[in-house]
């Protein structure tokens, strides 16, 4: 005998529809509190505080320092301290005398400016007066470099060394000084050049062991 077929009653398909439409609207709620509670603890966390530029410095002793007044193509005076400088130094490449390098903050206009000292003279602690320097100075990021190209413009009418530390390897010491210039440093363009009229320096040089030893400077 044939089983009748009975439809369902549309109430009960009808319920059963709006259960499962109920149950997920459900669920969505359930993920959208969940996502805003996790959001809203993410925005409560604590942010840690950005950590602290770490401190360049020149010397051990914080006693460095660069102070120039330029003139011309630039007009600028600078006086950078210990705390905001990086120097370095050691001898020139034909070893007959030290080249300095001296880099600060950005000034107020946004440049990063780099001297670059080549003092004339031989090796040695002590101290020593009106020694010829070649000075470079370079605009880093813009492409701009000054140079007076040979140390007949730049004099350093006063030197002196003093031994900072000492190992097998070599020796550091403190080199300091003060100059000037009487004609500009050109412009590598053509452009107009700059004039540095006076210059104080106090910045480190390293002289490994092969060359510690060498003549000490002409007075």
């Amino acid at each position: 005998m044939a089983v009748p077929h009975f439809a369902a009653p549309r109430e009960i398909v009808n319920t059963s529809h709006c259960a499962v439409s109920l149950c997920g609207l459900a669920l969505a709620l359930a993920g959208c509190g969940r996502d805003a509670a996790s959001q809203a603890s993410v925005a409560a966390a604590p942010v840690p505080a950005a950590a602290p530029a770490a401190a360049t410095g020149c010397l051990p002793s914080h006693d460095g320092y660069l102070r120039a007044r330029l003139r011309g193509a630039q007009n600028l005076d600078i006086d950078w301290q210990d705390r905001e400088l990086q120097c370095d130094g050691g001898p020139r490449p034909d070893q007959r005398g030290v080249r300095l390098t001296f880099a600060g903050p950005a000034l107020p206009g946004g440049q990063h400016l780099r001297f670059v000292f080549g003092i004339a003279g031989a090796l040695q602690t002590g101290s020593a007066r009106d020694l010829p320097v070649n000075v470079t100075v370079i605009f880093e990021g813009e492409s701009k470099i000054y140079s007076t190209r040979g140390e007949d413009k730049c004099t350093v009418d006063e030197l002196s060394e003093t031994r900072l530390q000492s190992s097998p390897a070599g020796q550091r010491l403190r080199i300091s000084g003060r100059g000037f210039c009487v004609a500009p440093a050109a412009a590598a363009d053509g452009g107009a050049g700059i004039l540095l009229s006076r210059f104080d320096f106090a910045g480190s040089v390293v002289y490994e062991s092969d060359t510690s030893d060498a003549a000490p400077y002409r007075t």
